[in-house]
Order: C-alpha cells, then structure tokens, then sequence
C-alpha cells in the first residue's frame, strides 16, 4: 500500500479503476480498430479457464458477469451445499456470485457486496435479466464495514479482492463477523513471496490489478489468525498469468510495461496466486 496515501484515497483509485474495467467492456470500440466487447469476451473466458474455472462452470455464468477479472475460483474450494447462504465479498460484476447461485440453489442465498456503483449496477441488472434476483442480490458497501447481519452467513467467499483493501485486518474480522459459528471462508487472492519494489507499491494502477496491494503470504495468514479463523489451508501457483488481465485497460498494462526489467522480474517472480481455506469455530 502507498503510505503516502489515506485509506479512502486507496479505495477511491479502487473504485475508479474498477469503473473504467465496466465502462471500457460496455463500449462498442475501446481496443483501437477492433470491438471491445468480443475481445473481452474471449480473454475473459481464457483467463478464466487459466485460474480454474470449467468449461461446465463457465456455460452456468453469464456473459455479462465475466469481465477477465480474478486470481482463481474460489466456489472450486468452498464445498457449497443447497440451501445455504453464501457472501461474495468485492462481488464485482456477479462472476462468482452467479456461480454459486448455481450451486445453493432457490433454496439458497447469495449476497454480492461491491463499492464499485457501476459494477454492482451490471451485476443487477444481469440478475434481473436472468429471473435471480429473487436469491441473488448486490449490496453497495465496503468489505471493512459489511453491510449484513452478524452470524448469518455460511460461506464467504471472495475472489481476488482482499488484497485491495488498505485494512485487511478489518477485512478479515468482518468476515468473521457475519460467518455462522462454524461457517467457512474460501478465498483466491494474491500474496507475495517477498516485498515489492517501492515504486510498484505506490503505482496506483498497479494497487487495482492486484500487485501494489498484496501482503506478503506469512502476514496474511497471521491477519486471518488474529481475527479468529482456524484451520488455514492453502495451495498457490504462479500468478503471472493475471497480471494485466483486464482486458482494453491500457492504463493497467500500460503501468506494467513501463516498469524496468529488472522490477518486472522481480514482481513476476514474487506475486502467487493463493487459494485459501479456513474456518470460524
């Protein structure tokens, strides 16, 4: 995180960054020549079937829902069962909440919960074009202050997002806060093997495509720890294959490629992507 900036400037870089991603993929022409919409559309699904989605998985999700964005899928890990109630945390455009509505079914419910208004307007209106909106819904509100009931939810699940707050410890006991006794928390996100370069951490588009904000690994399981989870299970992989994954955002590529080589080995040797599980007791 860029120390010379306050919590709501972070978010505020978040959330605008997050805007243009929906802004960019909703234009008819934003890559030059070309036509946006297809193009995202096809290094979206790549990208998601890169970091775990199935081809099974990703005929269940709409279209409109899945925007390249991501580090993994985090409903592969969670285990979710009919009936239960299921919060996506940085819910985005419904990729994942979709998802999982799938797996809970009518029985179920599903809570996505995004600061990004124009994330969370796509993701409602393809709830209601799809007839979901009865057990799926989208709540504007940060994941430090989470607008839901304490102990009311089964399963948190999150994909790539905790790694953009400037408050993870908060993160993560709000995550415990809304979990049932019991619940459990399933989350893909990105950690880092050792610290980044300085001018990466202060790099604001770098800090939205899930680098400049990322904890070093051991940090982030002691930050789940002192908030209360226990039975911290995980297994990582490479993440180079996201960076720069939001596809027609030259501002975020753009940052990526302006780095000198020596820094981009450097973060693409230190950045992993995680797939965590846990548990409230």
């Amino acid at each position: 995180m860029n120390p010379n900036k306050t919590n709501d400037q972070v978010r505020s870089d978040v959330r605008d960054g997050y805007a243009a991603i929906v802004d960019n993929a909703s234009k008819t022409s934003c890559c030059g020549p070309s036509c946006c919409a297809p193009v995202v559309s096809s290094r979206a699904q790549t990208l998601a079937e890169q970091i775990g989605y199935s081809i099974e998985e990703l005929a269940q999700i709409p279209k409109e829902a899945n925007l390249g964005l991501g580090c993994g899928n985090p409903t592969a890990i969670a285990g979710l069962q009919p009936g239960e109630v299921v919060l996506d945390l940085g819910s985005g455009a419904g990729m994942d909440a979709f998802l999982a509505a799938q797996k809970v079914g009518q029985g179920g419910r599903v809570i996505g919960v995004d600061m990004t208004p124009q994330m969370l307007a796509r993701a409602r209106e393809t709830a209601s074009a799809k007839g979901l909106s009865g057990y799926v819904e989208f709540r504007e509100g940060l994941i430090e202050a989470l607008p839901v009931v304490s102990e009311s939810v089964d399963v948190v699940i999150s994909n790539c997002v905790i790694n953009l707050s400037p408050d993870k410890p908060q993160a993560f006991a709000e995550a415990y806060r809304v979990l049932k006794p019991g619940g459990r928390l399933a989350v893909s996100d990105i950690c880092l093997s050792r610290a980044l370069p300085e001018a990466v951490m202060e790099n604001a588009a770098l800090y939205v495509s899930c680098i400049g904000g990322a904890a070093l690994a051991d940090d982030y399981f002691a930050t789940m720890s002192e908030a209360g989870f226990v039975d911290i299970r995980w297994t990582r992989s490479s993440a180079a294959a996201v960076v720069g994954a939001a596809c027609c955002d030259t501002t975020l590529q753009g940052a990526f490629d302006g780095l000198d080589s020596a820094t981009r080995e450097h973060v693409l040797g230190s950045i992993w992507s995680y797939r965590i599980e846990a548990r409230k007791p």
